[in-house]
């Protein structure tokens, strides 16, 4: 590895101080609350710092971390939230830009009026590089027409939406029991959760009636990757299998086959430094559509084990050079507007006040 190239990490999590607090204090969810106290290195901005330095040439666009706001409160309170989680990851961003020269805006998506409002201050005002969404909101899907105009205003601002999956314990595995056991809700249904929310983006025609729409996917595109046979030779024969609606129209309205619409998806590299799975997901985004992320500081360390088990799995896939770089920082750095590798390395090294 040339600790020398920068490394761009696409999909991190950090928590401000002062959101933390107010979500720990509000949220009902006991189960996320308990994950976040587990965590330093995701509220503590010294100690998170400390860590990176030891990646060389390494740094983090960041975002919060779940529940949003609109898990947290109702549409009356939580574009409040909304607004001090983004300007705390604002502040963050001014005062270490060296190590997070990014961040990605969160929005009450439970007011829609509240939320583009807020997605207008975010980039505008802020700076934010784009909107960090879930795969549904509050169980309602991304393609409900209450929210066109968002992904309409991500086209406006031309910033990238960042999808995180959502899915709680109490989606059952199960239709005689009444919750997910054993944390399959997330280890499995996350996955699930972003491959569905992909279809319905696709299959609404949403993606194509917006084709400068921009999504990048966490988890490498969940399920899509792997399952491409299937998504490729069963869905080129949608509508074969229903019988209560006529699906004919999908292929004329998607202009091809549906497999290649889920290829305009961008998937990053948090899968957990499985180098098979970054390769799948190569093989199915091309290496113009895959992003370095780590899910820092999610992994059993807090905070490292991800960021470095994944740089070893890119290094031992022995990509070629210029798409090592493309992965590892320059596509990222494309769609948000900074500087390519090439650049960075010609330049003298910044110090941070």
């Amino acid at each position: 590895m040339n600790d020398d190239l920068p490394v761009l990490d696409a999909f991190t999590h950090l928590m401000p101080p002062a959101y933390l607090r107010e979500v720990e204090r509000l949220s009902t969810n006991r189960d996320i609350a308990k994950r976040l106290g587990t965590v330093p290195m995701l509220y503590d901005v010294p100690r998170r710092i400390e860590m990176m330095k030891g990646f060389g040439n390494y740094q983090q666009v960041i975002s919060l971390s779940q529940p949003s706001a609109d898990n947290v409160l109702g549409p009356d309170a939580s574009p409040a939230l909304a607004r001090l989680g983004n300007d705390g990851l604002a502040e963050i961003v001014d005062r270490h830009r060296t190590h997070f020269p990014a961040f990605v805006a969160s929005l009450p998506l439970n007011d829609i009026e509240a939320a583009l409002q807020e997605f207008d201050r975010a980039v505008l005002e802020l700076g934010a590089a784009g909107i960090q969404v879930e795969t549904n909101i509050q169980g309602v899907p991304l393609d409900h027409p209450r929210f066109v105009p968002l992904f309409e205003r991500a086209v406006h601002h031309d910033v990238p939406i960042w999808m995180h999956p959502h899915r709680g314990a109490g989606y059952a595995d199960y239709p005689t029991e009444g919750k997910s056991r054993f944390e399959i809700w997330q280890v499995l249904g996350w996955p699930y959760e972003t491959s569905v929310a992909m279809a319905r983006l696709v299959f609404s025609g949403l993606m194509t009636r917006l084709p400068t729409l921009k999504i990048i996917t966490h988890h490498l595109g969940g399920m899509i990757p792997y399952f491409e046979g299937r998504v490729g030779t069963l869905w080129d024969q949608i509508g074969v299998r229903t019988a209560d609606e006529d699906l004919g129209y999908i292929k004329d309205m998607l202009g091809g086959r549906p497999v290649d619409c889920f290829r305009r998806f961008y998937g990053d590299t948090a899968v957990g430094g499985s180098a098979s799975s970054i390769r799948c997901g190569l093989d199915f985004f091309g290496s113009d559509q895959v992003m370095f992320a780590s899910d820092c500081p999610f992994d059993p360390e807090g905070g490292p084990g991800f960021i470095r088990d994944t740089l070893q799995a890119i290094q031992s896939l022995a990509l070629p050079a210029d798409v090592h770089r493309k992965v590892c920082h320059d596509n990222l750095a494309g769609l948000i507007g900074l500087a390519p590798a090439a650049t960075l390395a010609a330049a003298p090294s910044a110090q941070e006040a």
